[in-house]
C-alpha cells in the first residue's frame, strides 16, 4: 500500500516528467555515483516496491517528451500539469490519483466500490489509470496552486487527507488522493550583492547553511568564508548523508562557479526535504566581478 512521508521524495521518469525537473544532468565522476544519486530509501510505512529508483539521468521538465499510453495526448497530459498562475495558498500537496475515461461510468464505479472495500488506488492506476503517472501507482508528487487544471486543484486541494474522492476534468474521472501536506518550498535566486551584505551579519553566518559544490582544485583559487565544499563529483560521498549533516529547515545557499551546478543542487536539495533554498545567481565568478575584486577569478 502507497503510502508517502513529507520527504525524501524518490525520482523516477515519469515523475520527473510530470513534476518539476530536479537535475538535469549531473558530472559525477562514476557510474556508482550515478546510482548513488537515484537511490532513496522509501519513507517509513511505506512498500519499497512502489519505489524502484532509475539509474538513468534526469532529463529537463517537457512534458511534451512524454508518449502517454492508452489515448491520452500529449498536449492533455501538459495541461493537467498546468503552469497558467501561481494564486493561492503557501501549501503543497502531495497527490497520486487514477483517470479514466469520461463514459466510462461503469469502469469509476467499480473502482470506488473497491477502494470503499480496502483496495490501494496506487495499485488500481497501474491497473487502469490512462494517464502515464500509473507507471509510478498514479503519483504526481508534491503540488502547488496554479500547477494543476482548475478542477483537479479545487479537488485535490479541498480534499482530506488520505480520503479517496473524485472530480471530472476535460480528460475524464479522476479519482485522487492526498497523502500529506507542507509548507510550500522556497527556491531562489540571491544576487551577489545580496548575499555580500547578508555575510556582513554574523547571526547570519551562524544560522545559515553555506555549500560549496566546485571541485577542491577551484576552491584552491577562489573561495569564500563560511562556505562547507560539497564537491559535485564526490556526490556518491556526501549525497546520502546530507539530511543528517544539514539541517533542511534552515536557510541554505548553494555556490558554485557560474551558478548553473549550484543551480542543479538546489532543485536537488528542494527534492530532499529542504524548505528554504538559494542559488547564488553567476556564482563565485560573478561575486568577484561585481561585489569584491579581491576575490580571483578563473
Amino acid at each position: 500500500m502507497l503510502r508517502a512521508s513529507h520527504f525524501p521524495m524518490p525520482v523516477s521518469p515519469a515523475l520527473t516528467a510530470l513534476r518539476l525537473s530536479l537535475i538535469p544532468a549531473l558530472s559525477l565522476s562514476s557510474p556508482s555515483n550515478l546510482r548513488a544519486f537515484f537511490t532513496c530509501s522509501p519513507p517509513r510505512g511505506v512498500s519499497s516496491h512502489r519505489f524502484q529508483t532509475s539509474s538513468l539521468p534526469l532529463t529537463s521538465f517537457n512534458l511534451k517528451q512524454l508518449i502517454p499510453p492508452m489515448g491520452l495526448s500529449r498536449p492533455h497530459v501538459a495541461a493537467l500539469c498546468s503552469s497558467s498562475s501561481n494564486a493561492g495558498g503557501a501549501r503543497e500537496i502531495l497527490v497520486q490519483h487514477l483517470l479514466v475515461k469520461e463514459d466510462d461510468q461503469k469502469l469509476l464505479l467499480d473502482l470506488q466500490q473497491r477502494i470503499s472495500s480496502g483496495e490501494d488506488l496506487s495499485d488500481l492506476a497501474v491497473e487502469y489509470s490512462l494517464c502515464p503517472s500509473k507507471e509510478e501507482g498514479g503519483m504526481l508528487g508534491w503540488v502547488k496552486r496554479g500547477e494543476m487544471v482548475p478542477e483537479f486543484e479545487e479537488a485535490a486541494f479541498n480534499a482530506p487527507l488520505n480520503k479517496v474522492v473524485r472530480c471530472k476534468t476535460k480528460f475524464g474521472w479522476h479519482l485522487l488522493q492526498v497523502l500529506s501536506e507542507r509548507e510550500e518550498t522556497v527556491l531562489q535566486d540571491i544576487q551577489p550583492d545580496e548575499l555580500h551584505a547578508k555575510i556582513q551579519d554574523p547571526n547570519f553566518m551562524e544560522e545559515a547553511q553555506l555549500i560549496d559544490v566546485r571541485e577542491p582544485e577551484e576552491v584552491e583559487k577562489a573561495s569564500l568564508p563560511g562556505f562547507k565544499v560539497l564537491p559535485l563529483r564526490q556526490f556518491g560521498n556526501w549525497g546520502p548523508d546530507v539530511t543528517s549533516t544539514f539541517d533542511p529547515n534552515k536557510d541554505t545557499y548553494v555556490l558554485c562557479h557560474h551558478g548553473m551546478r549550484s543551480l542543479q543542487v538546489s532543485k536537488w536539495l528542494l527534492s530532499q526535504g529542504f524548505r528554504r533554498v538559494y542559488n547564488i545567481s553567476g556564482g563565485i565568478h560573478a561575486y568577484a566581478v561585481k561585489v569584491d575584486p579581491s576575490v580571483p577569478t578563473y
